[in-house]
């Protein structure tokens, strides 16, 4: 019989085989068959008389007294701890480590893991205050703070911990619109929290932190929202568009004036954009007039040379 199985759903997560405490039952039965067969000098052959019986009554005795007590003993690990009841009544909370009951009158009733929990729960086809049908997935992280209160005041901590949840999801998306439920589900989380929190504090358990993990809604509105969607990401583009634009309309109206007090520079500007399309090997230049009229006065690159040789050549 394992005397530490929480039982139903009260415990979800399975213990592991641990043998240290049939190991040391164990070797306190060997020590004491060997000290009283030493003490009363038990006959090592096969013939056991009534006499033999009669002179080791006291070791037998006393080899069932180590037997209770042997038995007696239990054990806990560190996050576990034990409800003790003697004759139906609460005792005291054991664990961890090892400790004793008195044999036939103390009983361990439950052991309680006093660990974080995951718990998992969902609601299915809730309204929201828009009238907007969803299905709600969402996880509750909480524990056992107060093991006493939590197996003598509630009958499965478990599933009020997870149904009280429910409801507390339920109300909150009775309570907001689809919009607060994408965008700031932060505060549906806070709220659920709170909500449960207060309730199962009386059951020495405390909510620590609620997470909606999925919300489900019907598929013609599921379309309706990636439109709206779309259009808003459309909408903040050509926003950063134009501010882009407004940015690039300042810095011109800088190096405009910046040009206008500097003639060197313009011209300077004028030789740049002129050698960026040499270097790309157009075959044919769109050139201002104004800047061609300049070329033609400082005879920049030697065209006015170069066109003089040409009439020359002609004229020949």
């Amino acid at each position: 019989m394992n005397f530490f199985s929480q039982g139903g759903a009260q415990s979800p997560v399975k213990r592991k085989a641990d043998f240290t405490l049939f190991l040391i039952r164990l070797i306190v039965l060997v020590i004491t068959a060997a000290v009283i067969s030493i003490v009363y000098h038990v006959p090592a052959k096969a013939a056991f008389h009534v006499e033999d019986f009669l002179e080791m009554r006291s070791g037998i005795v006393i080899f069932i007294v180590v037997l209770l007590l042997v038995f007696s003993i239990r054990k806990a690990d560190e996050w576990e701890r034990a409800i003790v009841l003697r004759f139906g009544k609460f005792r005291k909370v054991k664990g961890p480590g090892l400790f004793f009951l008195i044999p036939l009158a103390d009983r361990i009733a439950q052991i309680v893991d006093i660990r974080i929990r995951v718990s998992d729960f969902s609601t299915q086809k809730t309204l929201t205050s828009d009238s907007v049908t969803v299905n709600v997935d969402a996880i509750c992280f909480w524990l056992v703070w107060d093991p006493q209160k939590a197996i003598l005041e509630v009958a499965n901590y478990v599933d009020a911990v997870v149904l009280s949840s429910k409801t507390a999801l339920r109300n909150s998306i009775s309570s907001h619109d689809l919009s607060t439920f994408l965008e700031r589900s932060d505060i549906i989380e806070k709220q659920i929290q709170e909500y449960v929190d207060k309730k199962t504090t009386e059951w020495g358990i405390t909510v620590l932190h609620i997470e909606i993990i999925d919300i489900q809604i019907p598929e013609p509105l599921q379309d309706s929202l990636s439109r709206v969607a779309q259009a808003e990401r459309e909408k903040k583009a050509r926003i950063f568009l134009a501010e882009a634009e407004i940015e690039i309309a300042k810095k011109l109206e800088e190096a405009i004036a910046i040009y206008a007090k500097n003639e060197g520079a313009l011209k300077l500007k004028i030789l740049t954009i002129l050698n960026e399309g040499l270097k790309a090997g157009n075959s044919m230049m769109l050139v201002p007039n104004s800047i061609s009229e300049e070329l033609e006065t400082k005879d920049i690159f030697g065209l006015k040379a170069l066109n003089e040789i040409k009439r020359m050549n002609k004229g020949e």
